[in-house]
C-alpha cells in the first residue's frame, strides 16, 4: 500500500462516488506502490491522497511541520516548509512559482474550497509571499511564458537523500486516468534521472541565491 511521508497511509479518504471508488483507490494505491518514481496523487486543493515508499523516501530527511508535510499537502510542503529547498533544489524558480501559478488557477476556479481559502490566507500572513503572488507571480508568468508553470513534462533538480541519485534532475509526468479525474484527482510521478547523465536545460533561469523560504524574485517584479 501507499504511504505517508513519516508513516503508514490510513485507509483512502472517503469521495463522493462511494464504497466503490474507495475500492478503485484502494487498488491504485497497490499499482502506485509498484511504480519505483516518486508517485503521488492530489486533489485540487493538493492535498496528498494517495503517496508510494519511493516518494516518502525522497522527503525522509525533512523536519517535523504543523501544516506542511509533504505527505500532507505538497502545495503547503513547497511555500511554507523550510526544508522544502533541502529537496526541490532551485527550490524559488523551479517549485514555489510554478505553484503559486497553479494555486491562483486553483483559487479562481474553486474559490469558495476551505483548503484553498486556508492557505490564501497563510500567504496573505507572509509579506513577501504576499508580494511575490501579487506582484512577483505575473512578472515571472510574462518573463518565462506560461508553459513554464506547466508540472506535466518540466524538467525539475532534485537533492535525494540516497547517494545513488544525490543532485539529479526528474521529469514530472501528469498520468491521470479518466475515473482519477472523475473523482478530482490528479496524479504526478518525479522521474528520476541518474545523476551521471549530462543535466538536462533547464525550463527558466535559475538563481544561486536567496533562502529556501522565501522568493527573492519579488523586487524585480516591481522593475
Amino acid at each position: 500500500m501507499a504511504h505517508q511521508a513519516g508513516g503508514q497511509w490510513p485507509a483512502p479518504r472517503p469521495v463522493p462516488e462511494g464504497l466503490e471508488a474507495q475500492a478503485y483507490l484502494q487498488d491504485y494505491a497497490t499499482l502506485l506502490e509498484a511504480v519505483p518514481f516518486p508517485s503521488l496523487v492530489v486533489d485540487h486543493s493538493w492535498d496528498v491522497v494517495l503517496a508510494n515508499s519511493a516518494f516518502e523516501t525522497l522527503f525522509r530527511g525533512v523536519g517535523p511541520h504543523p501544516t506542511a508535510m509533504p505527505g500532507d499537502n505538497f502545495l503547503r510542503f513547497v511555500l511554507f516548509h523550510p526544508d522544502a529547498g533541502s529537496v526541490l533544489a532551485d527550490h524559488e524558480a523551479s517549485w514555489c512559482l510554478p505553484m503559486l501559478a497553479h494555486f491562483k488557477a486553483a483559487v479562481e476556479r474553486f474559490g469558495h474550497e476551505h483548503g484553498l481559502q486556508a492557505i490564501r490566507r497563510e500567504i496573505a500572513q507572509d509579506p513577501i509571499m504576499e508580494a511575490a503572488y501579487r506582484q512577483g507571480l505575473p512578472h515571472w508568468i510574462r518573463v518565462v511564458g506560461e508553459a513554464a508553470a506547466e508540472h506535466d513534462g518540466a524538467v525539475r533538480r532534485l537533492l535525494h537523500p540516497d547517494p545513488r541519485w544525490g543532485a539529479t534532475d526528474c521529469r514530472i509526468v501528469g498520468e491521470t486516468p479518466k475515473t482519477l479525474q472523475d473523482m478530482g484527482y490528479t496524479r504526478l510521478t518525479l522521474v528520476l534521472r541518474d545523476s551521471r547523465r549530462p543535466a538536462a536545460t533547464a525550463r527558466h533561469p535559475r538563481r544561486t541565491s536567496g533562502s529556501a523560504g522565501h522568493l527573492t524574485i519579488v523586487p524585480t517584479a516591481e522593475a
